[in-house]
């Protein structure tokens, strides 16, 4: 089955990339992979804090996914598989497209601020030739009708 991967962060514009690929997996008979990583520089602690501060935010990441999977099952019935990384963003990301051979598309949000579409959005397309499965790029401000529309 082709997976849909997409990255949860904080950002505004993770929501309709995780909407655009819920909807399109749902439309295409594929499955979303939701990749969140944790960054190593948040656990420069004692070892025993460290580990807290680490448990924590597994515990962050299980909540915030948990909204958007309880939406993806009722409104797309589709069923979201939530993978945890540590490691820097990119190349965590870059694993886990080569060492999943179901991943099919990488799902990005853009942002729509004056900073422009964000860290991500522009390492990766500045990558794009040598990924080895297609970017799609969602802006952070494209209204649910307008996903649905093209999806």
């Amino acid at each position: 089955m082709r997976k849909f991967l997409v990255v949860l962060d904080d950002s505004a514009e993770c929501l309709n990339a995780m909407r655009f690929a819920a909807m399109r997996a749902a439309n295409t008979g594929g499955g979303v992979e939701v990749l969140a990583i944790i960054r190593p520089e948040e656990f420069n602690h004692w070892i025993g804090v460290g580990d807290l501060m680490r448990e924590e935010a597994r515990e962050q990441i299980n909540t915030h996914f948990e909204e958007f999977a309880e939406w993806m099952r009722v409104q797309q019935n589709i069923e979201p598989e939530l993978i945890i990384r540590e490691g820097e963003p990119i190349p965590e990301i870059i694993s886990q497209v080569t060492e999943d051979p179901e991943v099919g598309v990488l799902v990005l949000g853009a942002g729509t601020g004056s900073d422009g579409p964000g860290p991500l959005v522009s390492a990766l397309t500045r990558m794009a030739s040598s990924l080895p499965v297609p970017v799609t790029i969602i802006s952070g401000d494209m209204t649910e009708e307008r996903l649905k529309a093209v999806s």
